[in-house]
């Protein structure tokens, strides 16, 4: 179809515009679908280059994806457009035989009428036909009466009755003659009044003929329209399942690329964004405010712990710095048989990984809290052992606290399980409070922060204060 063209060459302008280097469309699509459909598509590279190519690759899925979503809007306007001219039709064809009904219903009424006005004709023609026949009567008594001879008269004996006979007849004569006069009147009346009728019926039956014609105009219409329309929706349907195919592809590239970022050193704050995004999705929670927290906890994993642990038994540690003892670095009761039980899992020593220091606080003179905190997320032994089971069917792996994906996903997790998945001012600020122990000021800095990388999502900029701030 006509969209995929223009669709490829959109992603070649876009791949060309993001890309450092212009790549032919046809060679990235080849390279990125081997990659998304393989669990080592790059094996051949070194690690710097598979990282390069899985960003081009992750900038030409997301162009796919942004075309295919432009195409979706034109069909999408498209499909109202049809849909209005299918209502249209149906309010037209339902006008029109409404007209049809009226005017047949007319056409019977005036039928009738000719009828019945027919009839009146028929009737008056025979009263015409009576006073005729009346008048030739009379006619002819007069032309007998005005034969008679004198003799005549006085023989049949009354020359008065004569007279009054033959006035009678002449009054009579004049009567009869008006009322043919005024039934010819009534006749020629209702023969117009019949020729009038027969106009009208004939216009309305044209206007019927007519209205028929584009009844059947109008059902071709919106025949040809609903035609259209199912077309339109087959095609938005293929452009959904294209697009969903691409975000999909995007998805399966941002996981090999969230799987190069490495535990020994913090993501940049591009890969941890993304690695937000993604994780951040999974939770239902708003990634800036995720990463908000993870910047407050550990300065997006610049800051994973500063201690040791020394003596299981105590909870006792030691700054890797320096090596100063450092008291409650971990509850014993609560959380040091969960961190050796994740470590242990992981393949690290339990004591020889990096965990927070106790950060000294006293109530009445006896200290209080603990450390332990462990990676970007600073999730207490305890508490991850909380997540561990649906952190594990999600990555389909044991999960690694230190691990930027898994850190980062058990954190959204958490942060949507205490209201942030509600995405609203209130409620994130409760959970971060909630996160710290129910501290406001954390939970305003986390906010500010969130606000700043909300900003940068939006505009593609951060201001100073929010770069001092996030860095």
């Amino acid at each position: 179809m006509k969209y995929i063209t223009i669709r490829k060459l959109f992603i070649v302008l876009i791949t060309a515009i993001i890309l450092p280097c212009f790549v032919f469309a046809e060679d990235l699509a080849t390279t990125c679908k081997t990659i998304s459909e393989t669990e080592n598509g790059c094996s051949n590279l070194s690690s710097a280059e598979c990282k390069a190519t899985l960003e081009k690759c992750e900038a030409y899925y997301e162009a796919e994806a942004q075309a295919i979503a432009n195409d979706m809007t034109k069909t999408a306007a498209e499909k109202k457009t049809l849909t209005a001219q299918i209502t249209n039709s149906k309010k037209k064809i339902l006008g029109l035989e409404t007209q049809i009904k009226q005017g047949t219903i007319k056409v019977k009424g005036l039928n009738l009428q000719i009828g019945d006005t027919k009839n009146s004709i028929d009737k008056t023609s025979g009263k015409i036909i009576d006073s005729q026949t009346q008048i030739a009567n009379i006619l002819r008594s007069v032309y007998q009466e005005n034969k008679k001879s004198i003799i005549e008269i006085l023989i049949e004996g009354n020359v008065s009755d004569f007279f009054s006979n033959l006035t009678y007849l002449e009054g009579l004569n004049s009567k009869v003659s008006n009322l043919l006069e005024s039934t010819q009147n009534l006749k020629s009346y209702l023969e117009g009044q019949k020729i009038k009728m027969d106009d009208e019926v004939g216009q309305l039956q044209k206007t019927i003929a007519l209205q028929n014609l584009q009844k059947k105009e109008s059902e071709q219409a919106k025949k040809e329209s609903e035609q259209y329309l199912k077309l339109t929706e087959a095609q938005y349907q293929e452009q959904l399942k294209e697009k969903q195919e691409a975000e999909k592809k995007v998805a399966t590239i941002r996981a090999k690329l969230f799987e190069m970022v490495g535990v020994s050193k913090a993501p940049t704050f591009g890969e941890a964004l993304e690695v937000a995004k993604s994780a951040a999705s999974l939770a239902g929670v708003r990634p800036a405010f995720l990463l908000a927290v993870i910047s407050q906890e550990s300065a997006i994993g610049k800051n994973v712990g500063q201690c040791v642990l020394v003596d299981k038994a105590t909870g006792t540690g030691k700054r890797i710095k320096t090596g100063a003892t450092v008291i409650r670095v971990m509850k014993p009761t609560r959380d040091v048989l969960p961190f050796v039980d994740i470590t242990t899992r992981l393949g690290k020593d339990p004591l020889n990984t990096p965990i927070s220091c106790w950060i000294p606080v006293y109530y009445s003179g006896a200290p209080s809290g603990w450390g332990g905190a462990m990676g970007p997320a600073q999730f207490i032994p305890s508490t991850w052992m909380l997540y561990d089971k649906k952190l594990k069917t999600l990555l389909g792996r044991s999960p690694d606290p230190w691990g930027i994906k898994d850190s980062f996903t058990a954190s959204g997790l958490y942060l949507a399980d205490l209201g942030a998945s509600a995405q609203t001012a209130s409620k994130e600020s409760n959970a971060a409070s909630r996160y710290y122990g129910g501290s406001s000021a954390y939970s305003r800095s986390v906010m500010r922060r969130a606000t700043c990388i909300q900003g940068f999502i939006d505009n593609g900029t951060m201001s100073s204060d929010c770069q001092g701030l996030i860095f």
